[in-house]
């Protein structure tokens, strides 16, 4: 007789030979094939830093931080999660090393411990495995998915994988590994190689956890003879080892991965049945279908300052813009093409503002600090004096009002506190309740964060976007458009068609349409909340004002 389905099912994802490998798409990949048979997923992302949460990192070093309706800062692959899954995550589904390690200090000087010693194993692991049983009850999933941060062989990231194989060992059937490892094909062979990918297995084995599934990331699709050498070498099927090579867009892995058969092959490791009723990847391959099947292109800048990483350009810092733009782009039948510029190339002079006309849109995302804002405020001005749609995001917006001050209103001197906190006419200023935190070097998790309520002005172009009069967005910045100078700023012409229930809080600032075919800016980051298969109403507004340009 078949064996009944078991309780609550966990998947680690794991990562080998180098970082950057795709272990937050591979983990969204299979959550979305698992919601496709008809279960409830829910993905939990591991950090190894002592990094309580992502709230401090530098973007231009770990990439976007990510903010979930709670309030919580994340790791980028939050987003990934939420893009592909489709649903909100919630704080259980983000852990750090330093949130496990505080919580396991603070316990023991509270005597949870009742005076025993305390140590890593079991008192870390156990916290470790409490909070992945934590997660999955309040999702109310049926399998929840793991991405242990790092590589195998990190130091920081083997308490982590001890709590998984504990779990293992309890619940024997109940508990899968994935490994996603890296085939580098070295320019003087040609030849993609194994051995890389076999050691680091072997070393995962060391830790005593055998991994059930690899998967080959690679320049090019792994042969079936390379995909038996590792079966054989690292005791997996041969079938479980799944290609993934590197293809143009992140949204074909769910389809690549399913012509290797992988959401089977997890069913029956985990002895688990396809549902009835279950969804299937209908809505996503019609998205996918959307992203090929394009007609034309319209051109985007992106006016930013996190784009500096060596001699590279870092688009990771702001990837839920882009992908918010994608989505908005494919609704409409088009492609947007981004060109990234750094808006400290307009302060010294290497870029003329002018070259923003050879763009149909500009958009400015969020950011933080003094440097390349006057690069920003120039573009600001041009587009807006030239009547390129522009979309300002969070400081985008504040820049916007910033520069409506200086050059409509004649305030030459304006500017946020932030920067000049000294100016007369500080158009953008601190929260009160925000100074103190400042005083006291309160930096972490002390922002406005995570989902606040907006009511719209009916007549503008938010509230056509949304079709709605009441919203949610979220939220990450301490400076707010100061109140003593928003009657100036609206008799001049600025309206703010967004605003706090209480109506104390400015949450949009657009020109009408009258003046201008696409000026708006947002306190809040829309971009949080957009989804492949419904984008984004503000950034689909934006991208019919681009397109009609």
């Amino acid at each position: 007789m078949p064996k009944k389905e078991s309780k609550h099912k966990y998947i680690f994802v794991i990562g080998g030979v180098m970082s950057g490998v795709g272990k937050g798409i591979t983990t969204s990949s299979i959550g979305r094939i698992l919601q496709s048979k008809g279960y409830k997923v829910n993905p939990i992302k591991i950090d190894p830093y002592l990094n309580v949460d992502a709230g401090t990192m530098n973007p231009t070093e770990h990439g976007e931080v990510f903010v979930l309706d709670s309030g919580m800062e994340c790791d980028q692959d939050m987003g990934n999660y939420e893009r592909f899954l489709e649903y909100d995550l919630g704080n259980e589904d983000y852990m750090t090393s330093g949130m496990i390690y505080k919580h396991v200090i603070e316990k023991e000087r509270a005597l949870g411990y009742r005076g025993r010693c305390v140590e890593a194993i079991p008192d870390i692991t156990n916290e470790i495995a409490n909070r992945f049983k934590k997660s999955a009850e309040k999702s109310g999933s049926d399998i929840t998915i793991v991405e242990i941060g790092g590589t195998v062989g990190d130091y920081q990231n083997i308490l982590f994988i001890e709590a998984a194989r504990s779990m293992k060992i309890k619940n024997p059937d109940s508990v899968l590994f994935i490994m996603v490892s890296y085939l580098p094909v070295p320019g003087t062979l040609g030849e993609m190689k194994t051995r890389p990918t076999q050691n680091a297995i072997h070393q995962l084995n060391s830790y005593g956890v055998q991994a059930d599934l690899v998967v080959a990331r690679g320049v090019a699709p792994l042969d079936h003879r390379r995909k038996e050498k590792i079966a054989m070498s690292c005791a997996v099927r041969s079938d479980a080892v799944i290609s993934a090579p590197d293809i143009e867009s992140v949204y074909d892995v769910p389809l690549n991965f399913e012509r290797d058969n992988i959401g089977e092959l997890i069913m029956e490791m985990l002895n688990l049945k396809k549902r009835k009723g279950a969804p299937g990847l209908k809505d996503w391959q019609s998205f996918v279908k959307k992203t090929k099947s394009y007609k034309g292109e319209v051109k985007i800048a992106v006016l930013g300052k996190y784009f500096d990483s060596g001699d590279f350009v870092f688009s990771d810092a702001y990837v839920s813009v882009i992908e918010a733009i994608k989505y908005s782009a494919y609704h409409l039948g088009k492609k947007a093409k981004l060109t990234w510029l750094n808006s400290k190339d307009i302060e010294s002079g290497k870029m003329k503002v002018e070259e923003l006309l050879n763009y149909d849109g500009v958009v400015v995302p969020g950011g933080f600090g003094e440097t390349g804002i006057e690069g920003i405020i120039s573009g600001i001005k041009y587009v807006r004096e030239n009547k390129i749609p522009y979309f300002g995001l969070c400081y985008g917006m504040q820049l916007l009002v910033i520069e409506y001050a200086r050059n409509v209103l004649g305030f030459k001197d304006a500017n946020t506190a932030e920067i000049n906190p000294e100016s007369k006419h500080l158009i953008i200023d601190i929260m009160a309740d925000q100074k103190k935190k400042l005083v006291d070097g309160n930096y972490g998790g002390s922002m406005r964060l995570g989902a606040y309520k907006a009511v719209l002005k009916e007549g503008t172009i938010a509230s056509e976007a949304y079709g709605e009069k009441n919203i949610s967005e979220r939220h990450r910045h301490r400076y707010e458009v100061n109140p003593k100078f928003i009657e100036q700023l609206t008799k001049k012409g600025l309206v703010f068609s967004g605003t706090s229930p209480d109506n104390r809080l400015m949450e949009i600032a657009e020109l009408p349409k009258s003046k201008h075919p696409f000026f708006l800016g947002t306190q809040f980051h829309p971009e949080f909340k957009a989804r492949p298969t419904s984008p984004h109403p503000l950034f689909t507004a934006f991208m019919k004002a681009v397109i009609k340009k």
